[in-house]
């Protein structure tokens, strides 16, 4: 199967310089892989000339151009409305034309948020996207969501999201039934506000493998698959468990750097420590999912370099080769038993948030 994949490359803070390396080293890894790179022609020529890439790989690439960039400041209804002819716009239409099977982008996520799903539109069924990801764990890892594209939810959305989620993370990380949690201030059914226990309810009324609510804490130590949350929640977990990690590692960096003994003693013990950046390493987990879309859109950081940039572009190769988008639009139209869920059936117009332009 040959996976067709576009990437804005004019996105994100370092553009082309970490777009194009991560491209080319990707088709080098992935042979069944064809790549459209969006951006200024020229620019990306120039790129590719200077890398000199074999002809095998270069054969699977292709420039597509476009004239505009959409900053990373920018506001989104700007940045939909006048810049029709953006990098990111550019690759999402051609997702939404079927030339590729996803895109992937470093750009605003606002804009990439409002141009997807103005381009794309929403599954039947699912009343707003969410933005997933993964997260390492002590026993493996655990996927998120929603990031930070919802901040207000219904316990409706929630479930959505769940369900989504579970889908997701049977179909790229090959686990049979996910461990469904809720993210919650006690594992208590009688903990949280109310919109946490009305999702609860949902979900155990459905067939997913739910395992009640999540203490933060709990995320870290694996005790579910998937964890979800409105996007204001997720959105602070997730910043916070990135500051946390960054703060061990300088905590690290400096005791060991105090005197000339820790300084031996770090030397005896870089095996180690290389093995636990590794495992911490946020560059592996980059790659947020836009779920809920009728097409595969992966956000990286806008700050990735290269080899994180690479894991954004293995993300969407995964989903689109596991049919992610398939399963949970054929997942969502046949769900049955959730008497209460009405929007799964006639999911409710959210004109704030359609983002038509």
């Amino acid at each position: 199967m040959t996976v067709k994949i576009a990437i804005d490359c004019m996105g994100g803070d370092h553009g082309p310089k970490v777009t194009v390396a991560a491209a080319l080293a990707f088709a080098a890894e992935f042979p069944n892989a064809e790549l459209k790179l969006v951006g200024n022609a020229d620019r990306l020529e120039s790129r590719l000339r200077r890398a000199s890439p074999d002809k095998a790989v270069r054969d699977r690439l292709t420039i597509v151009h476009a004239s505009e960039v959409v900053a990373m400041d920018e506001a989104p209804a700007l940045a939909l409305r006048n810049k029709k002819d953006s990098s990111m716009r550019v690759a999402i239409n051609l997702v939404k034309s079927g030339e590729v099977d996803a895109c992937v982008s470093a750009g605003n996520t606002g804009a990439l948020m409002a141009i997807a799903r103005f381009v794309l539109k929403m599954l039947p069924g699912i009343d707003r996207p969410a933005i997933s990801t993964v997260v390492p764990t002590m026993t493996g890892q655990t996927r998120l969501l929603d990031l930070g594209a919802n901040v207000d939810c219904t316990a409706e959305h929630l479930l959505q999201f769940a369900i989504m989620g579970s889908i997701l993370t049977n179909a790229v990380q090959h686990i049979a039934a996910p461990r469904v949690g809720l993210l919650n201030i006690g594992e208590e059914e009688i903990k949280g506000n109310e919109v946490v226990k009305q999702a609860a309810e949902l979900l155990r009324a459905t067939d997913l493998n739910f395992v009640g609510n999540v203490e933060g804490d709990g995320v870290f130590r694996g005790e579910a698959d998937v964890v979800v949350c409105d996007g204001f929640v997720g959105n602070v977990a997730l910043k916070v468990s990135e500051g946390l990690a960054q703060m061990m590692g300088r905590f690290l960096r400096e005791e060991f750097e105090r005197n000339l003994m820790t300084r031996l003693i770090a030397l005896l013990a870089l095996p180690v420590l290389s093995r636990f950046k590794k495992r911490l390493d946020h560059r592996r987990y980059n790659g947020a999912t836009l779920l809920g879309l009728k097409g595969t859109v992966i956000k990286s950081h806008g700050s990735a370099d290269a080899f994180a940039f690479g894991y954004a572009i293995r993300e969407a190769y995964h989903e689109a080769e596991n049919g992610v988008i398939d399963k949970i639009a054929h997942r969502v139209s046949s769900y049955t038993g959730l008497q209460t869920a009405a929007l799964l059936v006639e999911p409710a117009k959210d004109s704030a948030a359609t983002g038509e332009a």
